[in-house]
């Protein structure tokens, strides 16, 4: 199954969703078990990363990176799916959360500070 390339969200959207619909997945897939499944794919995500120093885990072996590929890629789907079924699009939320981070976070106050924004 080589479909083509997935071009931009609104495509990744309807190609999971399509593919869950062919598989019957209807009655799985609600906002509590999609959120669940996503902190399982985060954290599979973490897994990766543990007991690695910082200098490793920026220098990754191929194996070890496709193993990061493949959960970053559940992370998306699972997010694009609760996404879909919720009607969040994600790119006007991911805009909007920028802007209140901006906020939140001033240059002049955030630069090279990994405080958080009530510490300031």
């Amino acid at each position: 199954m080589n479909e083509a390339p997935i071009a931009s969200l609104e495509e990744l959207r309807s190609r999971i969703r399509e593919f869950a619909f062919a598989r019957q997945w209807e009655n799985y897939h609600t906002p509590k078990n999609l959120s669940m499944a996503l902190i399982v794919e985060a954290a599979e995500l973490v897994e990766r990363f543990q007991w690695l120093s910082p200098e490793e885990s920026a220098n990754l072996d191929p194996e070890r990176l496709e193993q990061v590929r493949q959960e970053i890629a559940d992370v998306l789907i699972y997010l694009t799916r609760l996404a879909d079924l919720l009607g969040i699009d994600l790119l006007d939320a991911a805009a909007q959360k920028l802007e209140i981070n901006a906020k939140k976070y001033p240059v002049d106050q955030a630069r090279g500070n990994a405080a958080k924004y009530n510490e300031f």
